[in-house]
């Protein structure tokens, strides 16, 4: 009960939070968002084979509804570009674009896609969200911050090019047709972002993001009347046109048919629009010190598609630009992304006529500061010196955002650092540990150069016992062996053994019974009571031996195995490894009645 109440009203953990500081702050970047959102929510709808104006009720009622039931501070949901693609790719062969029955469709696929989103999150699925790694999140960022800017050149410089196009087709068409370059447009942009980078700079408590905005419709605005009093020049290209109406009521599809020909179509937008989101929610969160829950951003971005499908609103998802925007504007709380929504209602309503002057220049440039502001420069350096199975996830993951999809080049990030993670945990570490004389309570050590005794080997293995690990360690405790057979008896420092399957199990078996053949044996050193519980009830303390071969201390495993040793070979040792051994005399030695009291072992050193 308390996590169906937790998930169905999150913003309980926040809202104590708010103040007329944090509004304040939130105010400045949900206007920001609304403005910025007009002319993206109209491409995108196009982009998507929907009426433009759906474009706009997609930013609308799901921005609002995954704020406040997300578990992000900054993740704005609507329209996004990739969203819109893959929409359209799904649905183009089910319906004309932009008819009634293709608008059906694409509502029918948003509530689908929006309650597999929320049965997952219900379901504590938000898990899988954890094999996204620093490396990959990184990587995805400065790749998206590129597609972002590069999307946006048509409109910085003025040149007209083709919706749904890949960054190397969007470089190639921009460099063919370079001389159709607007220098009208190219100023606006320019003026745009001086205006942002000198409001920063001189006045940082001004938002920078709506400085610019405002300075780029200026000069667009005294640009176009200077152009239509001279005619001479072409007009700068504004929004034009918005229409002011609330988003309608309507109905998605529930017939049988059309949910078993969308199912396919709503499991991999889904699949795209999850990792998508969450993705974007993560990267935020690294950068400001937050935390996500992967569950609850899935409640929230399902109940956001459920509840929208019956609003107008068509797939909504995470979006990088308004996210990343709603971040550098200062954004304090999720209300920021609430404002967003309710903002553009009456942005929508009151003010649709101004924003005709809007000109795309002027947003390009916005969009190119939002870029620049979300690479994390510092972070993919210190990936870069720090790891090299880091830095080439880093990089496998940055150039697929770049050439493909972003659904696959986030696959592909985190296929690569399961693969990596697998690879360096099929092969823990199997430290072979002595003890140093010249240390404070002879703590031990890897130091080959060091003694050690004869008869008892210490081994320390820092990772699990399981299927594919078992053949790398079976070896290394081969090789170890075979280097010194009269070491018979071996004590495995456990500690870092925080898990043992079947496979491990045997393979301890199979050692304690090699060892038991020759006269020796294997014990333990601080075995999780996990791990000797499913030694226990598999049976295969017969091999190992009894509850005797473990032990909590390494002064009581010494004081215990040195009575197993061969004392023959004890006396020919010169040694002297454990307080123990000076309890035998030496071979040379003459010999006197045995010391009862037997010195007490040394405390125990931290392995």
């Amino acid at each position: 009960m308390q996590h169906l109440w937790t998930s169905f009203v999150p913003f309980t953990r926040w809202w104590p939070e708010v103040s007329r500081r944090t509004l304040r702050a939130d105010a400045v970047a949900g206007l920001t968002g609304a403005v910025v959102v007009l002319p993206q929510g109209v491409a995108f709808a196009t982009l998507a084979g929907m009426p433009p104006v759906y474009g706009l009720y997609a930013a609308m009622v799901p921005a609002i509804i995954a704020a406040l039931f997300g578990s992000s501070r900054y993740l704005v949901s609507g329209p996004t570009t990739a969203a819109s693609i893959v929409v359209f790719s799904a649905l183009s062969a089910l319906a004309e674009p932009g008819s009634a029955e293709y608008i059906g469709y694409a509502l029918t696929l948003t509530f689908m896609v929006g309650v597999i989103e929320l049965t997952m999150g219900l379901a504590r699925l938000g898990a899988l969200v954890n094999f996204i790694s620093h490396s990959v999140i990184v990587g995805f960022t400065a790749g998206a911050a590129i597609l972002i800017a590069a999307s946006q050149l048509k409109h910085f410089f003025g040149i007209w090019m083709p919706p749904g196009l890949h960054l190397h087709e969007i470089i190639r068409y921009f460099v063919s047709n370079f001389y159709e370059i607007d220098a009208g447009a190219l100023f606006v942009g320019t003026a745009t972002i001086a205006a942002g980078v000198l409001c920063r700079r001189y006045t940082p408590r001004f938002p920078y993001l709506i400085a610019a905005i405002l300075a780029g419709t200026v000069v667009s605005t005294l640009m176009n009347i200077a152009i239509e009093a001279g005619e001479v020049g072409s007009a700068i290209a504004v929004v034009g046109y918005v229409p002011a109406s609330l988003p309608p009521v309507s109905s998605p599809d529930f017939s049988l048919t059309t949910l078993k020909q969308l199912a396919p179509a709503a499991l991999a937008v889904t699949l795209f629009a999850l990792t998508e989101a969450v993705s974007i929610a993560r990267s935020l969160a690294a950068r400001s010190g937050d935390t996500i829950d992967g569950n609850q951003e899935f409640v929230g971005q399902g109940l956001s598609n459920v509840v929208g499908s019956f609003f107008s609103a068509y797939v909504a998802t995470g979006s990088f630009n308004r996210s990343g925007l709603n971040f550098e504007a200062g954004a304090s709380t999720p209300i920021a992304a609430v404002l967003s929504g309710a903002v553009l209602v009456l942005i929508v309503l009151v003010v649709a006529p101004l924003l005709a002057y809007l000109p795309y220049a002027a947003m390009a440039g916005v969009l190119f500061l939002v870029a620049w502001g979300i690479i994390d420069v510092k972070a993919f350096r210190q990936i870069l010196r720090a790891s090299r199975s880091d830095s080439m996830v880093l990089g496998a993951t940055f150039g697929a955002t770049l050439l493909f999809e972003l659904d696959f080049a986030i696959l592909l990030g985190v296929f690569l650092s399961l693969v990596l993670y697998l690879r360096r945990s099929s092969q823990p570490h199997v430290w072979v540990r002595v003890p140093n004389p010249r240390l404070a309570k002879r703590q031990f050590t890897t130091n080959p150069s060091l003694p050690e005794c004869p008869q008892l080997k210490f081994v320390r293995v820092d990772g699990a016992l399981f299927f594919g690990a078992v053949a790398y360690v079976a070896e290394r405790l081969r090789v170890i062996y075979q280097h010194n057979p009269e070491q018979k008896h071996l004590l495995i420092l456990a500690r870092p053994i925080g898990f043992i399957d079947v496979a491990g199990a045997e393979l301890l078996a199979r050692e304690g019974r090699i060892r038991k053949r020759v006269g020796g044996g294997v014990y333990f050193h601080q075995l999780s009571e996990g791990a000797r519980g499913m030694l226990r009830r598999g049976g295969y303390l017969n091999d190992i031996g009894d509850e005797s071969h473990f032990y909590n201390s390494k002064g009581e495993a010494i004081s215990a195995i040195f009575e197993r040793l061969d004392k023959n070979i004890c006396k020919r040792c010169e040694k002297r490894i454990f307080n123990e051994c000076k309890t035998v005399p030496r071979e040379e030695e003459e010999t006197v009645a045995p010391d009862t009291t037997k010195e007490k072992t040394e405390p125990e050193a931290a392995d």
